[in-house]
């Protein structure tokens, strides 16, 4: 016998592309999808997060500017990164710890790191050497932390020609007036010295030109000077382009 119109229908409704297989059900062809469009994603943001590179930031400024109150109070706002113990041959402050504040050495320690190619930098100011280890940078650099160098112009200037893809920070007086007060206060200059810091001091605000960030460190402002620093340097660890640091 022929098949009736009401068998026709049953049939197709149970099978409603005519004897092909069943599509796979909707959830399931989601969740495959997801799967593969997710490995794909996740294969993506492992290439970010393997583009970070430790950075270097270098933080400079004219004499009495205040870079090392700066640098006192950043320390615990980033615990994880490295800051770097600058060498001198000067006398030691009231209250400076070597190997904290500075590594004090004699003039001939510091002729002898000069001739073994010790130091990321060096200079001679107002008679007296400074300079960054090298090795610690190094260090801190190979085990991916950031770090942060206090330098005076001429150091900047110095690490500008070995990494040119550091981050340079300049910390500028609200004024000249202020700078002079300051470098008054410290009381650790007689009149003519302390004028020819002040001189040196005035001729520097020219390199500012050459850093890439400029950041005022007014008077009793101090904590607005550290929340713009930590905006440049949480800004600078975001970069999508960033650069290994050879030194």
């Amino acid at each position: 016998m022929g098949t009736t119109t009401v068998e026709r229908q049953t049939e197709a409704e149970a099978n409603p592309r005519g004897g092909c297989e069943a599509d796979p059900e909707p959830m399931a062809v989601d969740g495959l999808l997801a799967e593969h469009l997710g490995e794909a994603a996740d294969a993506l943001i492992g290439d970010l997060r393997a583009r970070r590179r430790p950075h270097l930031f270098v933080i400079s400024g004219p004499s009495g500017v205040g870079k090392d109150a700066v640098i006192e109070r950043l320390r615990p706002l980033f615990p994880e990164a490295y800051f770097a113990v600058t060498a001198t041959t000067r006398a030691r402050r009231p209250g400076e710890v070597d190997g904290v504040h500075y590594y004090f050495y004699s003039e001939d320690d510091f002729a002898t790191g000069i001739a073994n190619g010790e130091f990321l930098e060096h200079a001679t100011v107002y008679g007296r050497h400074y300079g960054v280890p090298r090795g610690q940078v190094r260090q801190a650099l190979a085990r991916g932390q950031d770090v942060v160098v206090k330098v005076d112009i001429q150091g900047a200037a110095a690490i500008r020609r070995l990494a040119p893809h550091a981050t340079f920070i300049f910390l500028a007086p609200e004024s000249m007036a202020e700078l002079l007060h300051r470098l008054r206060s410290r009381k650790t200059d007689d009149p003519e010295a302390l004028m020819r810091r002040f001189g040196t001091a005035s001729r520097e605000l020219a390199a500012a030109n050459d850093f890439d960030y400029v950041i005022f460190n007014e008077a009793n402002r101090l904590q607005q000077t550290l929340e713009q620093i930590a905006a440049v340097v949480s800004a600078e660890r975001c970069r999508i382009r960033q650069h290994p640091m050879n030194l």
